[in-house]
């Protein structure tokens, strides 16, 4: 059971300056994430919108990127870290001789007039002890110069950049300004409390932090919030833990405020530490959203569905006729994500490049019509009917797939390469086309419906014709390929193929083989021939540990699903989070905490579970 971790000196494989991404929890408010070390500090943190610039970024460079520490000044402190239970309120505490701390760090959750407020709060348990606290942001990236100004009711950081950011933060201890930071020092006995609002200091008039029970009014509600939130959760089953953690983190990283769903809140956290695969995951990628919606209207959750249906509605209202949806979006649904580095910043643990903004927006993947359509069936099961109006867009972008079905695409793992005919894309073109006719049929919409059978069952031909290699007992990656690649786990999942069909647990055989390495499993083989066009190697990814878990549960083996289940379990941190990636040494790699890797384990607990009550 997963509620705490305890820490003690330095963490194995850690950098002076750098801590592992697996040793840091996430807190939010449905319009960001600030993630919070084990030793008190706030390392990373976009405000006040997830697609915003950084002001805390210590977590890519120690000296330029910014934080927020607060903490006791005590000597071999030992550190524990945990969640209110069913929600995203973060403890962290302090243990040592001179006595026991807590911190409780959260952003209130207000249904009118949100504030993106970042609350702190230091506690004494046991004993008489001295706090430090020292608010360091760094404005645009850590880019843009500010100035520092101490008010009557607290502290403003002023940007000297473009956007003119204002921070306000108010104490309830005296604070004095240090080399362009906020700093306290204080000392709280035994029940005594001091607390910190970071806040938007743009506004005028009076702040409702400026209230005398603000905190603790603000955590009550930001409590009742989570905990009813994942009340309304339908499942039951064996690992009700894990997949409301889960089911809370992807909630974390949805939008209140568009419906939209970003892939991780970070950027520049390397696939290999020292590596180049620095990549920006705060925007909307159809495929993922699609993929975290599916998973939630599992657990019952169909509002985040509907508004998420409102924002596919809006995209595609926006093309030109016969254009195709792009891969990935902001979360406002603005189109230009283009990449550029940070020069200035180090990176974790120096993995350079530090990268925002994506290329892969350019991309063509077609995979993502599959994946829409069919949450947009499932959500037609669980939820509501779908409007008339999404329907026409959803018919032009089957229209399109039929066009365009055979074209060489970048394919799910977003390859800087070139393009290939991938395996993956061609099966979700057919699950695209099949989720359109079964949409049709179900509710009685008009449809093209000749042709899009006649088109389905071409794409089928086409698989088993051209992407089975005879010698290898196996689907391949891509035309012609002689390699294995982990999407293909998604085949039989999304019903193309049956799980128990002799060429499926052939292939299943060979990724088992190829890509499995104990119970967790890579995306390919860069060894073998898979090229991705970005020099380095990368981590087993997680997300596709899980898929593997759903087809053997599938397949009938339980007993090697529910182990490999468990054992994936294993790797999770402390608070049962996940980033994208595992490395040799069970760290955790890439953007954190990672949408697809929550999804993936809330899929396969369901199905798992599903099967386990089957049998019994």
């Amino acid at each position: 059971m997963i509620s705490y971790c305890m820490q003690k000196g330095r963490h194995r494989d850690s950098d002076e300056h750098y801590k592992p991404i697996e040793c840091y929890g996430a807190i939010g408010d449905l319009y960001t994430v600030a993630l919070v070390a084990m030793d008190g500090s706030i390392d990373f943190m976009c405000y006040p919108e997830f697609g915003c610039p950084s002001i805390f970024g210590a977590l890519l460079d120690y000296r330029k990127g910014g934080s927020f520490k607060l903490a006791p000044i005590m000597e071999e402190v030992e550190h524990k870290q945990q969640y209110i239970p069913d929600t995203n309120i973060l403890l962290t505490r302090f243990l040592a001789e001179e006595g026991m701390s807590e911190v409780s760090d959260f952003m209130p959750i207000m249904e009118l007039g949100h504030a993106h407020n970042l609350v702190r709060r230091a506690k004494t348990i046991r004993g008489d002890i001295r706090y430090r606290m020292i608010c360091d942001p760094r404005f645009d990236y850590g880019r843009a110069e500010h100035r520092v100004e101490k008010k009557r009711d607290g502290v403003l950081f002023i940007s000297k950049g473009e956007d003119r950011t204002v921070l306000r933060l108010r104490s309830t201890v005296p604070l004095k300004i240090v080399n362009g930071a906020a700093m306290a020092e204080f000392k709280l006995r035994s029940g005594e409390t001091a607390s910190f609002v970071l806040e938007d200091g743009r506004h005028k008039g009076p702040s409702p932090s400026a209230a005398p029970h603000y905190v603790a009014d603000s955590f009550k509600q930001t409590m009742n919030f989570w905990q009813d939130w994942i009340k309304k959760s339908k499942y039951r089953g064996r690992w009700r833990e894990m997949v409301n953690r889960s089911a809370l983190v992807l909630k974390l990283l949805t939008s209140s405020r568009y419906g939209s769903v970003i892939a991780a809140p970070t950027f520049g956290l390397p696939e290999e530490i020292g590596g180049v695969r620095n990549w920006d995951y705060r925007y909307t990628w159809i495929r993922d959203a699609s993929f975290s919606l599916y998973a939630l209207m599992r657990l019952g959750y169909t509002g985040e569905a509907m508004a998420f249906m409102h924002w596919i509605e809006d995209r595609s209202a926006e093309l030109e006729p016969g254009k195709p949806l792009q891969v990935m979006y902001g979360i406002d649904g603005h189109k230009e994500l283009t990449e550029c580095v940070l020069e200035h910043f180090e990176g974790y643990r120096k993995s350079r490049p530090v990268r925002i903004g994506n290329e892969a927006y350019k991309q063509l993947q077609l995979d993502i019509y599959g994946e829409l359509l069919d949450s947009v069936y499932i959500y037609s099961k669980f939820g509501e009917t779908i409007s008339y109006e999404l329907w026409k867009h959803l018919t032009q972008l089957i229209n399109w797939v039929c066009v365009n079905w055979q074209q060489p695409d970048e394919g799910i793992w977003e390859v800087r390469g070139g393009t290939r005919e991938f395996l993956y894309s061609r099966v979700m073109c057919w699950v695209a086309v099949d989720r359109g006719i079964r949409l049709a049929r179900k509710c009685s919409l008009p449809a093209p419906m000749v042709e899009w059978l006649k088109i389905r069952d071409d794409i089928y031909r086409d698989v088993y014709e051209n992407f089975w290699d005879r010698d290898l007992k196996t689907f391949v990656q891509y035309k012609g390929a002689k390699t294995v690649d982990a999407a293909a786990l998604l085949m039989p999942l999304v019903k193309f193929i049956g799980p128990t069909d002799p060429r499926w647990l052939s292939t299943l055989e060979v990724i088992q083989r190829e890509l499995l390495e104990d119970s967790l499993v890579y995306r390919y083989c860069v060894l073998k021939g898979a090229d991705t066009g970005v020099p380095g190697r990368e981590g087993t990814f997680s997300m596709c540990s899980f898929w593997n878990v759903e087809c053997l549960a599938r397949a009938g083996d339980l007993k090697l699903a529910r182990f490999y289940f468990e054992k994936t379990l294993g790797y999770a941190n402390h608070l049962g989070l996940y980033s994208e990636e595992l490395g040799l040494s069970g760290e955790h790699l890439g953007n954190f905490p990672q949408a697809f890797t929550h999804l993936g384990l809330i899929s396969a607990a369901y199905d798992l579970d599903r099967k386990l009550d089957e049998a019994q």
